[in-house]
């Protein structure tokens, strides 16, 4: 078992501030995969930073390394 922990940071329009429903999903900014949380915390905080002004724009981390190794979620 690896110790890379994969993490996708993407963003969009969103409905709602309060919520994460995306209004178009064609139009998601995929900014990347990262190896680690620390990178794509990185690559979040750079994303958010350029929308920052813009309430309906939103950018989350995405943990895929629990989406792929659902089991390590029950330790």
């Amino acid at each position: 078992m690896s110790d890379q922990k994969l993490h996708l940071v993407m963003g969009g329009r969103i409905r709602d501030p309060q919520h994460l429903e995306f209004v178009d999903l064609n139009a998601l900014d995929i900014v990347g995969v990262f190896p680690d949380y620390a990178s794509a915390e990185d690559a979040w905080r750079s994303a958010a930073q350029r929308t920052v002004d813009d309430a309906e724009m939103k950018y989350v981390v995405v943990h895929l390394h629990r989406l792929l190794e659902p089991d390590m979620l029950k330790r």
